[in-house]
């Protein structure tokens, strides 16, 4: 019945033969499908082949589902069904920067031919998102990506609320990023692959690539991604004629003087799915090769990663498992990280020599790569990151209920949570925000919070019911405890989700405060004693009669105990809680 549905639809399709090619076929790899032409594509697919099957998550802030485009040889395509059966599951994510299609061109074709061929690896399904910025694919144009090679017209990186999805993975500040969350959440991959186009140097490769930091991701994880699956990936770029080189984020100004690895927070795609213990890649080919030679490159990767989830399949699977066995039982978590600047290798590196020419706009010399004279060279790559803090989790973090936002992430992330049944008082180490840095202009729509420092405090807090508790016994506990810990790097509250605690409610009058101040320094000789210390070390303090009235103020009971009190608080003892 599917395919009489597939004949008569074309019959009166007048795009018949758009079911057969791409867009980018079809222009000899000039063009790369609209938002409109990909989704059509897929739908296409899925009406001729009951191996696939196009599903949606939800709306983005376009207005437009997410889609998600599935592979299973198997029909099947309930994601617990899947899991139970321990098939590897494969995401690809293409479009989260509409002006770097390759992905999605490269993502069509082989979606296709897998269906067409009947190659669909029996040990993996596969999970394509057509387009993750719909915004940005429908704002299209031609001159944005000023130093690009191609396409004729692509969409823009800014979506349409103009965030940078790929930065919006934990802030969640649009639709996209909560309806791919979800997604992921429920399909639970095994491997992630984010399609891209990279910027800076210019040198020989037309594919770079980003692993996982082989330092942030999960150990067991990390030995087999490092000794296994990342070198037999670059031999088989290699054989296929798309020799890759690590992603080029060069210490200077050209990459001669060494390279540094990618250090992906959980801002980023691969930082967020790397919490949930995915192994993630992104793909940057280079923006000045062809775009016909980029997109070749990107399906020459994605067919690679799919023979090679296929091969490795029950290995994967297990190991995923056993790191979330093992992140469920880990005590001490790195919140941040540093690069160790003393620690590199050496890598082969084919470059193209960089000179200086007179400019034509000023005259002045200017960096150029001179592609008449290719070289291959040593060069240092630093890729050894130090964790620069590390917390020891709790038994529970407390959430007030208030803070919807944040349980509710929590949830759609799979954190199991617990609520209070009654009112209760409870002992826990709270924590006073003590200092931050602000940055002084928007970053993606927040002023982000860096250099944290805390006072910690163990104190009795009235909870209420309802109230959440979130146990750190998870395999989710890479997630809680980065953001939920204020020092994470990524943390909701370096993303201001916690901001009105910052500001202090009450106040006093002065000249009603003298008097009150005045007799509790007679009432309490301790407190007076703290005071003619405290102004002895502080000649500021000694000097200023509002400070000394503002000092007695804060050291009494008259201040407020919520101001700067971070809201989410750890449980160190194994309470008997009443829970729902």
């Amino acid at each position: 019945m599917k395919k009489l549905f597939v004949i008569l639809f074309s019959v009166l399709s007048v795009n018949n033969l758009f079911a057969q090619k791409t867009p980018f076929e079809l222009s000899n790899g000039q063009k790369t499908a609209t938002y409109q032409e990909c989704v059509a594509f897929y739908k296409q697919l899925d009406l001729k082949y009951d191996e696939a099957k196009m599903l949606s998550y939800g709306n983005t802030d376009s207005g437009n589902p997410l889609n998600l485009f599935v592979l299973s040889r198997e029909k099947i395509f309930e994601p617990n069904k899947i899991k139970d059966l321990k098939k590897v599951v494969l995401l690809i994510n293409n479009g989260i920067h509409p002006g770097e299609p390759e992905g999605v061109d490269a993502s069509m074709i082989l979606a296709r031919e897998l269906l067409e061929n009947k190659t669909i690896p029996p040990q993996v399904v596969i999970c394509i998102i057509p387009i993750y910025n719909i915004g940005g694919a429908l704002n299209r144009g031609s001159f944005s990506r000023a130093n690009q090679n191609g396409p004729e017209a692509y969409g823009f990186r800014g979506n349409a609320k103009n965030l940078d999805l790929n930065r919006d993975f934990i802030k969640t500040d649009s639709k996209n990023s909560f309806a791919f969350q979800k997604l992921f959440n429920t399909w639970k991959p095994d491997i992630f692959v984010d399609t891209h186009v990279s910027n800076g140097a210019d040198y020989q490769y037309t594919m770079t690539l980003i692993e996982t930091q082989k330092d942030k991701l999960n150990s067991t994880l990390s030995k087999y991604m490092t000794s296994n699956l990342v070198p037999h990936l670059y031999q088989e770029m290699k054989n296929s004629g798309f020799e890759m080189t690590p992603y080029v984020d060069h210490i200077k100004e050209t990459p001669d003087d060494g390279i540094i690895g990618f250090l992906e927070t959980p801002r980023y795609a691969t930082g967020y799915t790397t919490l949930h213990n995915s192994i993630g890649f992104i793909t940057e080919t280079h923006m000045l090769k062809p775009f016909a030679q980029r997109e070749a490159s990107t399906y020459s990767f994605l067919w690679s990663m799919v023979k090679k989830a296929s091969t490795d399949a029950k290995v994967i699977f297990d190991l995923h498992q056993k790191a979330n066995e093992e992140v469920a039982k880990q005590q001490y978590f790195p919140i941040s990280w540093v690069l160790d600047k003393k620690d590199s290798v050496l890598i082969d590196f084919k470059g193209y020599t960089a000179e200086r020419k007179p400019s034509e706009i000023s005259g002045q010399p200017r960096l150029f790569y001179n592609r008449n004279l290719p070289y291959t060279k040593k060069i240092s790559q630093f890729n050894h990151f130090i964790a620069s803090q590390t917390v020891e989790k709790p038994i529970a973090y407390i959430i007030p209920q208030s803070w919807e936002r944040v349980i509710e992430l929590l949830k759609i992330n799979s954190v199991i949570i617990k609520t209070l049944k009654k009112d209760t008082i409870l002992n826990v180490e709270a924590c006073y925000i003590t200092d931050y840095k602000t940055g002084t202009r928007p970053y993606e729509g927040h002023y982000l919070h860096t250099g944290v420092q805390v006072r910690k405090e163990l104190m009795p807090i009235q909870y209420f019911a309802g109230d959440v508790v979130v146990y750190a016994n998870q395999k989710t506990n890479r997630y809680i405890v980065e953001t939920l810990e204020p020092q994470a790097t990524d943390s909701f509250f370096a993303w201001n989700f916690f901001d009105s605690i910052l500001g202090q409610k009450e106040y006093f009058s002065a000249y009603v405060f003298e008097d009150l101040a005045a007799e509790l320094l007679k009432s309490n000789p301790a407190l007076k004693q703290q005071f003619e210390e405290a102004k002895k070390a502080d000649s500021k303090l000694n000097q200023s009669g509002s400070a000394q009235l503002n000092w007695i103020y804060q050291h009494s009971n008259h201040y407020e105990k919520t101001f700067m009190r971070y809201p989410v608080t750890r449980l160190l003892t194994n309470n008997k809680l009443n829970l729902n």
